[in-house]
């Protein structure tokens, strides 16, 4: 069975060394045939949003952009309901492929046979 890679990003701009590595994890695990699970709470929400991703930068980073497509395009992304709803982020204004939901599925993940979950 192949490992699952649950990862949560709980920075975005506020933290930028920290949002980026989340991000970078994530995306790399991907390219690496691992099946990934982005969830991203607190200020990373806001990249859920089409074109939020591509006003991120850090020096040094691989584009935000790109590694949230890299994931988005053999991975799973998910918006923490509740994060969204503080900031007003319904289903409709997330990026296509991007889903909402809650702490129950986040640990449903997480304790997942052959799981690996990972906080940044």
């Amino acid at each position: 069975m192949a490992r699952t890679l649950v990862v949560k990003a709980t920075a975005g701009s506020d933290s930028p060394e920290r949002c980026a590595q989340a991000f970078t994890v994530a995306a790399t695990a991907v390219a690496s045939g691992a099946e990934v699970s982005l969830w991203l709470t607190g200020e990373a929400s806001w990249f859920a949003l089409p074109g939020r991703a591509q006003e991120f930068e850090l020096p040094h980073s691989a584009p935000l952009a790109e590694l949230l497509h890299v994931v988005l395009t053999s991975g799973r992304v998910t918006v923490c309901t509740q994060c969204a709803a503080r900031r007003e982020i319904s289903e409709d204004d997330v990026l296509p492929g991007v889903r909402v939901a809650g702490a129950a599925v986040f640990v449903e993940e997480s304790l997942a046979e052959g799981a690996q979950a990972l906080v940044y």
